[in-house]
């Protein structure tokens, strides 16, 4: 239950933010179902497969694709995945929940002083 729960919320806030399997997936699957992080980062990796092409097919319609930009990312990011996954598979759990959660923070923060500075300007 907890998982399909998941998966459909999971769907609303990609849709609405372009966001789902690090940000829902990784802390759900650990903290509710129960898995190791990096089972669980693997299987969201699989997980958000389906939910990045209905999203990205969604987003297009409304003409929010840049598909050079998407497609530089994409070739680039597949040595860099490659090369995550190796060296994920070789520290330990704790290291791995440590780095996954520095993630976040540091994402966290980046998002509100951003969000702060245009509001600032806004305001100017």
């Amino acid at each position: 239950m907890t998982v399909a729960l998941l998966g459909l919320l999971a769907g609303v806030v990609a849709g609405f933010f372009g966001v789902g399997g690090g940000v829902l997936f990784v802390p759900t699957l650990t903290l509710a179902v129960g898995m190791g992080v990096v089972e669980a980062e693997a299987t969201s990796l699989l997980a958000i497969i389906p939910v990045a092409i209905v999203g990205a097919l969604s987003q297009r319609r409304y003409g929010n694709v840049e598909f050079r930009d998407a497609l530089v990312l994409g070739v680039l990011a597949i040595p860099g995945a490659l090369l995550g996954v190796v060296i994920i598979n070789h520290v330990p759990e704790h290291a791995a929940r440590i780095g996954f959660v520095a993630l976040a923070l540091f994402t966290a923060y980046k998002l509100a002083q951003s969000g702060w500075r245009e509001r600032q300007a806004e305001r100017a």
